[in-house]
């Protein structure tokens, strides 16, 4: 494996190596000296192209924790808002000798561009409505931690799904790794390409929760549309929005999850927000231990990546 674009390019046995490699990572993690070497004298590119806090502020601590070099590129303020291509910012990184960037762009195929113009290994942080495959690594790990499972998993995507790459991502990996997925959304939400996926589809939130493990609420992207989808804001979260009443419909053992931002009141309550069941900033913290995960099997040698660690103390 040299690139991250897709969830869609993982095997099961990919895909398996790399949440146990998290795992690994995240219990040397508890240990008081937390850098690894394994990357020692390699550089990692932040290229970001839109905001994120969370998703770039974690790249760049997993490539820490592993002892690399990290530049942090923000398009604002720099060339490229003074009209560099992505393909001549490309060049400059190759030129530096970047080992991996990390890319997040509003355009959908821009990882996938960059990974034919550098040398390094090119890793998908989030292009356009398309992909955002360590997000998915993060959210199944987190489901496989509190579950003890993902064969036969049942789990519910609600919300904004024609919005979200997000979804795409957890529908590709769930379905590789054995678990059944259905996308709940108004039928303005639903991707016109949606029966090409890999799930089942429903318009009743109710009836789609009595019967699911996990249930992952999407935030409604107002920024990405360019029309009225729904009614109001009141009748989305009337008919979609994940309340406590909902919640307890779910069997004792489910959980629900949110990639965040989460916009309280609207899609969830706070009431769940708030619930020990509700893993969100558990999956902020797994987000942490799954990159370093793909940093170090993407950009690493063929060694343990504990037995690195320890090796270097």
């Amino acid at each position: 494996m040299r690139h991250l674009l897709s969830a869609g390019d993982l095997s099961r046995d990919e895909a398996t190596l790399i949440l146990d490699t998290a795992r690994e990572l995240a219990q040397a993690g508890a240990r008081s000296v937390k850098k690894f070497p394994t990357l020692r004298g390699r550089t990692v590119v932040n290229l970001f192209y839109e905001d994120s806090t969370r998703t770039r502020t974690s790249f760049e601590l997993a490539a820490k924790r592993l002892s690399a070099d990290v530049i942090n590129f923000s398009a604002k303020g720099s060339s490229v808002s003074k009209g560099e291509s992505l393909k001549d910012t490309a060049l400059t990184l190759q030129a530096m000798g970047a080992d991996g960037v990390v890319i997040r762009h509003s355009a959908s195929g821009a990882a996938h561009r960059l990974s034919g113009w550098v040398d390094g290994s090119v890793l998908n942080a989030g292009d356009g409505t398309h992909e955002h495959p360590t997000q998915a690594l993060l959210d199944v790990y987190t489901m496989r931690e509190r579950m003890g499972r993902l064969d036969g998993l049942r789990v519910a995507i609600v919300g904004d799904v024609r919005h979200s790459r997000v979804a795409r991502s957890n529908v590709l990996l769930l379905h590789t790794l054995g678990a059944e997925t259905t996308l709940v959304a108004p039928p303005t939400l639903m991707p016109v390409s949606v029966h090409t996926w890999p799930c089942s589809v429903s318009y009743d939130l109710d009836e789609t929760l009595a019967k699911s493990d996990v249930v992952m609420m999407l935030r409604v992207q107002a920024e990405r549309m360019q029309g009225a989808y729904f009614p109001t804001p009141r009748e989305y979260s009337r008919r979609y929005g994940l309340d406590g009443e909902r919640f307890a419909k779910m069997h004792d053992e489910a959980i629900a999850m949110h990639p965040g931002p989460m916009v309280r009141g609207m899609e969830i309550s706070a009431e769940v927000a708030d619930s020990p069941r509700c893993t969100v900033t558990e999956q902020v913290a797994n987000g942490l231990s799954i990159r370093m995960a793909v940093l170090y099997l993407l950009l690493g040698g063929s060694e343990s990546a504990i037995g690195a660690r320890d090796a270097g103390n």
